[in-house]
């Protein structure tokens, strides 16, 4: 039998914040989005220049239906739920009310005490990180999403950094080759990353310890560089494991041999609910050409480079190490444009007839709904 949540005889009322992390300029709901919900009965309330980052004004939300709330006080202490991309802040908690539905990136392995506090005030919190890698749950799947912006993002930042042009040039000063660029790691952003750097000229070869994504990797136009290795450290969930300590010394080889002629290395390998793997090491950077780039899309979660420094661009060795911790939001309009549409489906899978509805025994709703009626609901920590 479904659990249910009603919301009596008024408009179950959604909550849209301003991001309050100084790097973050996306918002969790557009104004299309935030339109085509009201159509659907509920209500929607924004905070005052929620949307601003983003390039999404007041007047936008107020003309899609949705009314614009000055306090956050009087925001959060009517919301039935609220949607964020971050994890709700301490003090965004203490004026939740109890009963009460928080949507958006939380982590929670890496949060334990962030969803235990959510589960001691009775708040539902539903992780969108924890969407399973299903076909249903893909127009879900904002983690996708937002690699798909992270991967385009790291193209951009590689090419201003580096000191040459990406593609081939045949001028009457003569003819000047393509970039060299090497991709680590061929998920969502990984690929994203591939076919920018191919639009833009470079030659491309790729790496990942999946051999599933091999012909993913050749149908965009770039090289799959075979590191020799046996296992395959493909999951069922489109995540990669850890591989052996043989393997590990076969791949360190192949990658330390690569990045010796690369110009651009883009990172994006990671490990669910760990740190990320490091791929890259201090002396493979010294091995490096002068003038190289690296972009670390790990650097979040420590990094795939010895040398990153999350949230910061240095140079080691003559390169340029760029390690950006919020990649999506740099593109805030389409990030938030497509982590909106990602929500919505989500929300039009969980309401139904205007109110909350989580059946616990549906694979998709029970992989994301992480605290419920004061009970967590998955093991963190």
């Amino acid at each position: 039998m479904g659990l249910e949540e009603t919301q009596g005889g008024n408009a179950m009322k959604l909550a849209v914040v301003k991001e309050v992390k100084a790097d973050e300029r996306r918002v969790a709901l557009v104004p299309e989005t935030v339109g085509r919900l009201i159509a659907k009965g509920l209500a929607v309330a924004v905070e005052a220049g929620a949307g601003s980052g983003a390039w999404f004004p007041d007047r936008d939300y107020q003309q899609a239906g949705a009314t614009i709330e000055p306090s956050l006080e009087a925001l959060l202490g009517a919301a039935d739920v609220l949607v964020k991309i971050h994890a709700p802040e301490q003090h965004e908690i203490d004026l939740m009310r109890p009963g009460s539905v928080v949507v958006g990136l939380l982590y929670p392995r890496f949060n334990p005490d962030l969803i235990r506090r959510l589960g001691e005030k009775r708040i539902t919190a539903v992780a969108l990180d924890s969407m399973p890698r299903t076909s249903m749950a893909q127009v879900m799947d904002v983690l996708s999403s937002q690699s798909t912006a992270a991967g385009y993002r790291a193209v951009i930042l590689a090419a201003r950094a580096l000191p040459k042009f990406l593609p081939m040039l045949m001028t009457p000063a003569g003819t000047i080759g393509p970039a060299r660029v090497l991709v680590l790691g061929a998920g969502v952003a990984g690929l994203q990353a591939i076919s920018m750097a191919r639009r833009l000229g470079a030659v491309v070869e790729a790496f990942d310890v999946r051999g599933a994504v091999k012909e993913e990797i050749e149908s965009l136009g770039a090289r799959f560089i075979d590191a020799g290795i046996t296992e395959d450290a493909g999951t069922s969930g489109s995540y990669a494991r850890e591989v052996s300590a043989e393997s590990q010394q076969k791949i360190a080889a192949i990658i330390t041999d690569r990045l010796s002629r690369t110009d651009i290395c883009i990172t994006t390998a990671r490990l669910p609910g760990r740190r990320a793997p490091v791929l890259i090491t201090a002396e493979m950077v010294r091995g490096m050409r002068p003038g190289s780039v690296i972009v670390d899309l790990a650097a979040d979660q420590g990094g795939n480079c010895a040398l990153t420094e999350p949230g910061a661009e240095v140079v080691r060795e003559g390169v340029t190490i760029i390690g950006p911790t919020n990649a999506a939001g740099e593109v805030a309009v389409h990030a938030s444009q497509m982590f909106s549409r990602n929500v919505e489906r989500l929300l039009n899978h969980l309401i139904r007839d205007g109110a909350l509805r989580l059946d616990l025994k549906d694979e998709l709703t029970r992989s994301c709904v992480i605290t419920h009626d004061g009970n967590v609901l998955e093991a963190v920590g």
